[in-house]
């Protein structure tokens, strides 16, 4: 069989209509709008209408990334939706987006890793493409979609988890590239023994849904704010740094950073331990807040759009969620429709920080 490198060969996003801004959740949360920009670096955040469930939005994103890539549903041998907010209990979402996109000779299954679930996701679509034969320009070919609707789940009051999150989706479409400037290398870690920072207590087998729990609160999000804080301290820099030692990567050979666009001041802390130095860190949440297992690729959608790639730079993705997991990547870019030429000269030295625009919005084309 005829084997070539993985990698990211297109990408798309995509954001509610509703905006909602820092007054109106601030009001309900009881903090300020400026309180919460000073604690965040957030300023507003998307919604998903009424009628608009996780796999609406997942949909939206995967036909952007097979446009972007020229490529129609029918070629996609597996769809993988990373998310923590299901349609329904079952059957997968990943199964409903391909009934909406036409992928009828896909395989589709879900991944629930939380905010992390997009590395995990990433990780199991590139290793199933790997075992597949490759034809020249046949692919194989994978959507991977990070899709997440918090608001359903969020508490208006509790100011810890109501202030941060907005809802939205971000797919790749993963297939064979060159072996001069593709490849993707991933670590996956899980510390179950801290898996209460984060959780949904009820609606699941141990506790299911009944009049009690929904009077008791229990089907919202909820979240030990330092405890996180002091996880993500704690993991980050040494997952990013076993990734790189498991490539045999410098660091300073990484040219784009892009994290799980969590809290901006929480990043900001971070950025040092990292040691990236010459890589810029790429962050979109002022203007949709975290988006959970979406907000990696759609930070990715927005810098490659914006035409900030260079085929064969060395960018990282990372991201932490619930679990407690953690899930990093370095990807070697490829040719793709926005990335600029290898002859083009690369920086050395980039901004430590990159405000990039908003995704496309509803009906936007």
């Amino acid at each position: 069989m005829d084997h070539h490198p993985i990698g990211v060969i297109a990408t798309g996003s995509h954001l509610p209509a509703t905006v909602v801004d820092n007054d109106e959740v601030g009001a309900a949360a009881g903090v300020t709008a400026e309180w919460i920009e000073r604690k965040t670096g957030i300023r507003r955040r998307h919604r998903a209408a009424a009628h608009e469930a996780t796999s609406d939005l997942a949909a939206h994103a995967a036909r952007q990334a097979l446009a972007q890539a020229g490529l129609d549903a029918e070629q996609i041998t597996y769809v993988v939706v990373a998310t923590s907010t299901p349609d329904h209990p079952q059957p997968a979402t990943a199964a409903i987006v391909t009934d909406l996109i036409g992928a009828r000779r896909a395989a589709a299954f879900d991944v629930n890793s939380v905010c992390s679930g997009f590395m995990f996701a990433l990780t199991a679509a590139e290793r199933m493409l790997r075992a597949e034969p490759a034809g020249a320009g046949q692919g194989p070919y994978a959507l991977v979609i990070g899709a997440d609707v918090y608001s359903r789940i969020l508490d208006p009051a509790d100011r810890k988890t109501a202030i941060l999150f907005g809802d939205g989706a971000g797919a790749v479409v993963l297939g064979p590239v060159p072996a001069a400037t593709g490849g993707i290398t991933t670590s996956l870690t899980t510390r179950g023994d801290q898996h209460r920072l984060i959780s949904v207590p009820a609606g699941g087998s141990r506790r299911p849904a009944s009049a009690d729990t929904l009077a008791e609160g229990a089907h919202w999000f909820t979240m030990d704010g330092r405890g996180v804080r002091g996880f993500v301290h704690e993991n980050l820099p040494g997952a990013v740094h076993a990734l790189l030692a498991k490539a045999d990567v410098p660091a300073r050979a990484v040219r784009h950073f892009v994290p799980h666009q969590a809290n901006g001041v929480m990043l900001a802390e971070v950025w040092p331990a990292l040691g990236l130095d010459s890589a810029r860190m790429h962050l979109a949440l002022a203007l949709h807040g975290n988006t959970g297992a979406a907000s990696v690729p759609i930070t990715l959608d927005l810098a490659h759009r914006r035409g900030l790639f260079t085929e064969g730079d060395l960018t990282v993705l990372s991201a932490f969620g619930g679990g407690m997991s953690v899930g990093s990547a370095l990807l070697r870019w490829a040719p793709t429709r926005h990335a600029r030429p290898a002859r083009i000269p690369r920086r050395t030295t980039a901004a430590p920080t990159a405000a990039l625009p908003e995704p496309a919005l509803a009906g936007a084309r």
